[in-house]
Formats: structure tokens, C-alpha cells, sequence
């Protein structure tokens, strides 16, 4: 992998800290606060005095010459021209000027004076900022990397013990790999894992390289004898220990007894010790100590932070019970999908309501995130409880954890608190709010003291504006990138996006459980006028276009719909009726979604609710219709966000796996008018790594049935051979270069022994950009998914990471070469959760792209990938006369703020309205 695709996490993640997947608890006790050695005392006296420090800094931190982590060599550097976020004053402040760093700390803030420059001389090294904006680096309150590196490899995989089901005593610092591709061109690491109830002591580490090349030299802050913290889970662990919840709860009850003994016997002891009791003070008695159980004595003295992986309202009410019964607060509930729908259980946990550590819509992959919402942050801050964002990576690469804050701004949570959600809120939350997470400044025009937040990020657009990327980032007061490719921005982007109002959508969340109804308000097959239409997108059978009112871009017109076909467009009108009126809004072509079960999965993990798998399609028939499953909430969410088709094919774990088949995600049912526009696309097919049979055997195996397809009568022969004769596309999900070299080589092949030209399509293609010159050449097609590839495995580590670490994406390379792209917001790789949940957010992946490419890929183009490309890929029937519109106001689809308001559908012949 380069260098640039080894960095990429670094570039956006500045910071991580190491929680682990399931709860996590981090030391506050520092090096500065417990490093605790008076002359003449014992180790044992040392131990009692030790026990009555605060956590946190010394009274001192703050009027330190030089940080900790100071890099001799790192010269002085003046970010000047900067628009600050703080972090400050309940997260509004905002201050225009400069930032002074030096020795690893922030010097000052603001307008600096001359005379505090001049002292640097030539040396002062100065970044224009150019009023862009800068923060705090971006803190993950919950991140597995290191412990789950990446590629995904079994002699690094250290996540999770499976040795109980309460194990206070691991730590994770003792897992972490250095070697992680998803990192620092070093790797990196954060916490034990989600298989326990209790699954160790998680570290706070930075993602910046060191001379020490050691995971000790990444920790942020270490703690007392390396005793960082306890890792809990709340959510039952009973896939791994077939347990219940009453079991879990009992697991943990068992472990605080315990710890709750422990620090009896020394409280005990170190009270006769200061009491004077000789056989203390002559040696004879020891110190009461156990490290199985040190660290949740350290829970209950309030130097560790608990952090709990906690879904439902049974296990929050239960965790909270259990933080009253043994007297410990609880930092973070981490997933938490029903924290806000019960706010006052929150309210109730001993020391005040934890932190709620959540996704922006990552949901529905089990039943406990099955009525998760995504208004919850919005929800839960109106309740004055705080909140996070975090990645989980690698469920979500936390390199665009930035993004999943976006995402909960672009659905009602403040401003000010979307972007805390990232910084200050985790930063808090872990005990290292001195630390990291926020931009201090100095008194008047002078610092009276200096501050320890020497990590910043300077981004190209405003932090809340779809696609914002670092321009620089510094942590430790380094800059981190050297020659950062940075693409051209609209200036509307400086500012922050205008979000429409949701409290009626919030109210509705928490009315019906997470769960409101998402059938349309209104659906009509009569005549329907749009009216303050200010664009029109056009949807061909090769790309999508766009058409204006009149010539002027400014206008507005009315559009026309009978039956859900758009009949006319005209620039003014003077008569009546207005059925939806658009606010300068536009009519776009539906998108269509591709890359997860979509239609036949409810709940992922929840087999009763899904298809299946097909277990050995080789030695049986190939189904020809697919049974799918309509009315799920990710699907019916799609579609309320203009992806109103899908083609999807049976889910799998093997090389060959059936037909695709091509639906509505709006129909109720497959009788139901234009339910099912499309029986059969495509043979999917896929050439999979460390699977069951080699990949050389998985290629003789497609080498075998195509050559022998003549023979063949089966249903898989029959389809086998429309795909020889060009009748329909083989569509195969691969990632690798050698393997996709190999599949060129296979259709050149066929199309020898057929004559005819055989429409193969790579999908995945994490690694197709090394060989785009060759596709190009072999009038192959792609479907690239997911938009921002990760090196999961080892057969996809030579990705192409985009801005800012290289120019160019997988996407613009294959587009330079006239390649026939198509997009997926979700990972084609069994390393990947199934993503139904992204379906809804492919608009916003579609418009990413736009914003990534420099200018190279506009507005028309990124539809095209969503919608008419994807098709076209997937053997999807693209006829005019099919095509869904989607109707926007506030903007057109593309834009993350705009909100569907109605999906004109040919097919359904009717139009709903939302």
C-alpha cells in the first residue's frame, strides 16, 4: 500500500482514543497526577496516599514550558488568516485570527502581537489558512483499530478473549498493531471487545507516528502502573456465551461484588495505617491488592471511566440500576439506539446521565437497533443529555468520522453541538478534555498561560458541509501532510448548511417507539402540478441531462404530472390549483441502490426476518425469481429518499449465487403495480478471498461453466448462456487487481469461443484503478462500492484514498478513462456488514463524489452513477417510459439539505406525496 493509503485515517482522525467495542473505560489518572513519590515514605504508605488523589491534571498542567509529547526539531508555526472553532462557551465561539504553536502547545490565539513573532526569527514557519476553518482535531469516543487491524489478518486479530465473560484484567494496550493499514503509516489501536460483558482496559492513543515506532509512545496520556481502564458491555453477550440478560447482568453483579470487597479490605488497611497501628507499621501486614481486579476498584473510586456498549431501554435501565447499586458513574452509553426515547433512565444513573455514544443511522443490523432514529441526536440534546458520534471502526472508517456528524446535523442537531459531537463532547466524556478537543486561547493579546491542544485540523470547507477535507492537520503542534491534494470548493460550502425544521419528525419518532409510519400522505394518480420548479433533470437510457425553464437558470416554472408521468413543464402559469409547491426546488431521475440484501433482509442478524443464504448453489438450481421481502424500513426509507428501485441478488457466501432481480422499494407487496419492473438482470457471480475453495478454483469453476455452456440445460446453464451470447450481464463482485486481470482474460476468452460480446461488470473494484487503461479496453463496466474504499483484507490494500491524501480516486481514474462508472454507498466484501440502512444515503455518496473531484465530475454525472450507469451495469431496463422522478425542496437531490417531498412513479402510475 503507498504511503498516502497507510495515512489516510490520520488525515481526519487526529486523535483516537481507545475504547473498546463493547463498554469501555478509560484512567484519568495521567502521568503528571499520580506520579506520587514522597522522600523517606514507603511503597505501601506510598499505595494509602495514592488512593485519596483526584483524577485529572495537577493544578499546574497548565503553566507547563513545553508539552510531554514535544517533538525536539518541530520548528514554530503561525496559522494565520484562520476562522477558530474553540469549543469554548458552550461550543459557539468562533474567533477570527491567528494560532501561535511552539514546544507542542498552543502559544496564543488571536491577534498576536509583532513583537511575540519576532522572537522566532527566520525559524517561524507560517500557513496562510486563507480564512478557512480550524478546529480541533477529530476525537472517536469509539474505535477498534489496532486490536481489529486492517487488512483483516488472523495473526493480528486481538478485538476480543474468549477466555469469560468478565475480564477486567485485559488491556488492549497489550494488542494494539503498529502495522495497521487504517491508521498512521504506523498502525494503531483502541479497545477490547464487544464478546464479554466485561472485555478489558481500554487506551487513549494519538495517530501520529513516533521515533519509538511503539504503541506506548502513541498513548496519549499513561496512566498510573498502566492501569488505563475497564471495558463493560451491557448489551447480553449471548452470541458468544449463549447467555441472557439476566445471566450478563449477573456477570457483572458478580465482578463489582468483587471490587467492592477488594476496596473494603484496603480502605481498611490503609485506615490502620494512618491510625498508627504497629503490625502496619512495622511490615507485617501487605497491601490488599488483586490485579483481576484492580481496575474496577479504580471504577469505584471514580478513577476510571466506565463505557458501556448498551442498546436497548432494558439494558440501560438495568446498567443504571447497577451503577446505583455499587455507586460508580457511567461516562458513555456507546450504540445506545434507545437512549433517547428514555431520557429520564439516563437521568437516574448514579452521578448524572452518561453520554450517549451513537451513529448517525447505522442501525437495523440487529433487533436491538431495530427502532433506532435518526432524529435521536437531535432528540437527545433537546433533553439536555449529551451526545457523541463515533465510528466503531471499522463498521464506519473512521477517517470520515466527520461525515456522521454531518449527517446528524442535517437532521436537526445544532450546530454548534453536531461538530462538539466529534471534539469536545468525546474529549470530555474520556477525562481528557486538558488535553485534546478544543482550541484554548490565551488572556488579552499575551497568553497568560499556555495551552495543551496542539491538535488541529484546517479544512477546505465548513466542518458541517458535505465532503469537508483537510487541507492540514497538526497533532502535537507536527503537520502531518506534505504535498495534501486539495480540491476546489463552491464558496456557499464556508458556510453552513440551511437545515430545515424536524421537530415534527422527532416528535413522531418518539411517539411510535422509533418506528412512525413511512407510507406516503398522499398518493394520487390524477393530474398533480408542481409548481416554483427551478430545475429539471432529464433521465435518457445513456445519462442524465439537465433542462431548464426558458433560458434564464434563475427561473421558476410549474411541471405537470398525470399518473405519475411528467406530461409538461412550462416557464409561468396563471391558473389555480397548486398541489406541492417546490420553493425553488427540482424534479430529478429516481436513483437506484445496489451493494447489500436489500428486499430480503429485515433485520440482518435476525435470520427469521431474512432470505437466507443459498447454501451450495453449484449443485443445485439457480433461483430464477428471487422471494423478496417488501415493506422493510430500510427500503421504504430509501425510497422516502429518492431511491425508489433496487436490484439486488440472494445473499451468499460462495462463488456462484443466482439471478438479480430488479423492484420498487416503495411497493407493498409484488402484485402491486410496478413492484417488480424487472424479474431477471443479471447473473451474479463473486471471486472471493479466504473463502472455502481457492481463488484459483473459484476461476476454473467460471472458466468450466462458460466453456461448457452448450451442453448445459439447467436453469444455471440456461442463464450461463445469455451471458456468453451478450444477452445479459455477468456481474461480479471482486476487489482485487490480479483477479480482475484475470476475469478480462476469462471474457476475452468466452467471447473467442462465442463470437459474441460478453458484458462483464466488476463490482467492489476497490483495486480497479490500477488497471483502468485495461478495463477501459476491454468494455468492461464498474460499480464502485463503497465510494471511499478501506483495506479490509489483504486482497484490496492498494486503494487509491482521494483527497487529501492523492488527487485522484478509484472513481475520477476510472472516469479519465471513459469507463462506465456506477456508485454504492456499502462495501461489496463479506468483511463488511450489510449496509440496507445507507441505501437512504446514496444521494449524499453521489454528491460526495461530485464534491471530491475537483470539478471533474458534475452534478449530471453523479446522477448518472446513482441512477442510469448503475442500471445499465446491472441489466436493469432503463426505458423512458420506467423512470421514476423524485421532487426536492430546498435544493435538488444532491443536495444534503434538501428534503423529498414526492416520487413521481411511471411504473406505479400514481404520484405520493410526503
Amino acid at each position: 500500500m503507498s504511503d498516502g493509503g497507510n495515512r489516510q485515517l490520520l488525515v481526519v482522525l487526529l486523535l483516537a482514543l481507545l475504547l473498546g467495542f463493547p463498554i469501555i473505560s478509560l484512567r484519568l489518572l495521567g502521568t503528571h497526577t499520580t506520579s506520587f513519590s514522597p522522600v523517606n515514605r514507603t511503597p505501601t504508605v506510598n499505595k494509602c496516599r495514592s488512593l485519596k488523589l483526584p483524577a485529572g491534571p495537577p493544578p499546574t498542567f497548565h503553566e507547563r514550558s513545553e508539552s510531554d509529547r514535544f517533538v525536539p526539531g518541530t520548528p514554530p508555526t503561525l496559522i494565520r488568516n484562520a476562522t477558530i472553532w474553540t469549543g469554548a462557551y458552550n461550543r459557539t465561539e468562533v474567533i477570527y485570527g491567528d494560532i501561535l504553536l511552539d514546544k507542542g502547545m498552543i502559544i496564543n490565539i488571536g491577534r498576536i502581537q509583532p513583537i511575540l513573532l519576532q522572537t522566532y526569527g527566520a525559524e517561524l514557519v507560517v500557513f496562510d489558512a486563507r480564512r478557512r476553518w480550524v478546529t480541533p482535531g477529530i476525537v472517536d469516543l469509539h474505535s477498534h483499530m489496532g486490536n481489529s487491524p486492517s487488512p483483516d489478518l488472523s495473526g493480528s486479530a486481538d478485538v476480543n478473549s474468549f477466555k469469560g465473560i468478565a475480564q477486567p484484567w485485559l488491556r488492549s494496550v497489550d494488542g494494539i498493531n503498529t502495522h495497521d493499514d487504517s491508521g498512521t503509516d504506523r498502525g494503531i489501536n483502541k479497545l477490547p471487545g464487544s464478546a464479554n460483558a466485561i472485555g478489558g482496559q481500554a487506551y487513549i492513543i494519538k495517530l501520529r507516528k513516533t521515533a519509538e515506532r511503539s504503541t506506548s509512545s502513541m498513548i496519549l496520556e499513561p496512566p498510573y502502573q498502566m492501569n488505563s481502564s475497564s471495558s463493560d458491555l451491557s448489551s447480553p453477550p449471548r452470541r458468544v456465551y449463549n447467555g441472557t440478560r439476566m445471566d450478563t447482568m449477573w456477570a457483572f453483579r458478580q465482578a463489582y461484588n468483587e471490587a467492592t470487597k477488594l476496596k473494603q479490605k484496603q480502605d481498611e488497611f490503609c485506615a490502620k495505617l494512618e491510625a498508627g497501628q504497629s503490625e502496619i507499621l512495622d511490615g507485617q501486614g501487605e497491601f490488599p491488592d488483586d490485579l483481576r481486579w484492580e481496575a474496577l476498584v479504580d471504577v469505584l473510586r471514580g478513577r476510571v471511566k466506565v463505557n458501556t456498549h448498551c442498546y436497548e431501554a432494558v439494558d440501560l435501565d438495568a446498567f443504571v440500576r447497577l451503577s446505583n447499586e455499587f455507586k460508580f458513574p457511567v461516562a458513555a452509553f456507546h450504540h445506545a439506539h434507545e437512549t433517547y426515547l428514555v431520557p429520564d433512565v439516563l437521568k437516574r444513573a448514579y452521578g448524572g446521565p452518561p453520554v450517549s455514544a451513537i451513529f448517525s443511522g447505522f442501525s437495523r443490523y440487529k433487533r436491538e437497533s431495530y427502532h433506532f432514529s435518526e432524529f435521536a441526536a437531535k432528540i437527545l440534546t433537546e433533553n439536555g443529555l449529551t451526545v457523541v458520534m463515533k465510528s466503531d471502526h471499522s463498521a464506519i472508517n473512521s477517517r470520515y468520522l466527520l461525515h456522521e456528524a454531518q449527517q446528524a446535523y442535517y437532521h436537526g442537531l445544532p450546530e454548534n453541538v453536531a461538530f462538539a459531537s466529534v471534539t469536545s463532547n468525546p474529549a470530555d466524556a474520556m477525562g481528557m478534555g486538558h488535553r485534546i478537543g478544543y482550541v484554548k486561547q490565551g488572556m488579552c493579546h499575551f497568553a497568560e498561560y499556555t495551552s495543551n491542544y496542539p491538535d488541529l485540523a484546517i479544512w477546505d470547507s465548513h466542518p458541517l458541509a458535505l465532503g469537508a477535507t483537510p487541507v492540514q492537520v497538526f497533532i502535537d503542534g507536527i503537520a502531518q501532510l506534505e504535498n495534501p491534494a486539495v480540491a476546489k470548493k463552491p464558496d456557499e460550502l464556508q458556510r453552513a448548511p440551511k437545515i430545515p425544521n424536524y421537530d415534527e419528525e422527532a416528535r413522531k419518532a418518539v411517539e411510535y417507539d422509533g418506528l412512525p409510519p413511512l407510507s406516503p400522505t398522499e398518493s394520487s394518480s390524477e393530474l398533480v402540478i408542481f409548481t416554483n420548479v427551478k430545475q429539471v433533470f432529464i433521465k435518457s437510457s445513456m445519462r442524465v441531462v439537465r433542462d431548464f425553464f426558458v433560458h434564464d437558470e434563475d427561473a421558476l416554472g410549474e411541471l405537470i404530472a398525470s399518473k405519475g408521468k411528467p406530461i409538461c413543464w412550462v416557464g409561468s402559469r396563471t391558473s389555480k390549483p397548486t398541489i406541492v409547491d417546490l420553493q425553488g426546488g427540482s424534479v430529478s431521475p429516481a436513483l437506484s441502490y445496489y451493494g447489500s440484501p436489500l428486499g430480503l433482509q429485515h433485520i440482518t442478524l435476525e435470520p427469521s426476518t431474512t432470505d437466507g443464504e443459498i447454501f451450495d448453489p453449484l449443485s443445485s438450481d439457480v433461483p430464477s425469481i428471487l422471494e423478496l421481502q417488501y415493506g422493510s424500513r430500510d427500503a421504504l426509507m430509501a425510497y422516502r429518499s429518492g431511491v425508489t428501485t433496487a436490484i439486488t441478488a440472494p445473499e451468499h457466501g460462495q462463488c456462484f449465487f443466482g439471478l438479480g432481480t430488479y423492484f420498487s422499494t416503495g411497493a407493498s407487496h409484488k402484485l402491486e403495480l410496478g413492484a417488480l419492473p424487472q424479474e431477471i438482470t443479471a447473473l451474479h457471480t463473486a471471486v472471493t478471498y479466504n473463502a472455502a475453495s481457492s481463488v484459483s478454483i473459484q476461476i476454473a469453476v467460471l472458466r468450466r461453466l462458460f466453456l461448457s455452456a452448450s451442453e448445459d440445460t439447467s436453469p444455471l446453464g440456461t442463464a450461463i448462456k445469455k451471458v456468453a451470447t451478450g444477452q445479459m450481464p455477468l456481474v461480479v463482485e471482486v476487489g482485487n487487481a490480479d483477479a480482475i486481470a484475470t476475469l478480462i482474460m476469462l471474457k476475452r476468452e468466452i467471447e473467442a469461443v462465442y463470437g459474441n460480446t460478453v458484458r462483464l461488470t466488476i463490482a467492489g473494484a476497490a483495486e480497479s484503478h490500477l488497471l483502468a487503461k485495461e478495463l477501459r479496453d476491454a468494455n468492461v463496466g464498474v460499480i464502485v462500492g463503497p465510494v471511499h474504499p478501506f483495506p479490509h483484507s489483504w486482497d484490496i490494500r492498494r486503494i487509491l484514498p482521494g483527497p487529501p491524501l492523492s488527487k485522484d480516486s478509484v472513481i475520477s481514474k476510472l472516469l479519465d478513462h471513459n469507463i462506465t462508472v456506477g456508485i454504492s454507498p456499502v462495501g461489496l466484501s463479506r468483511f463488511v456488514p450489510p449496509g440496507n440502512w445507507n441505501a437512504q444515503n446514496l444521494r449524499l455518496y453521489a454528491a460526495w463524489t461530485a464534491l471530491d473531484s475537483d470539478g471533474r465530475i458534475n452534478k449530471e454525472q453523479a446522477l448518472s452513477m446513482a441512477s442510469v450507469n448503475l442500471e445499465k451495469l446491472l441489466g436493469a431496463s432503463a426505458q423512458a417510459e420506467n423512470t421514476d422522478f423524485v421532487a426536492t425542496v430546498g435544493g435538488d437531490l444532491l443536495d444534503p439539505t434538501s428534503q423529498v417531498v414526492a416520487i413521481l412513479s411511471q411504473r406505479s402510475e400514481r404520484v405520493d406525496i410526503f
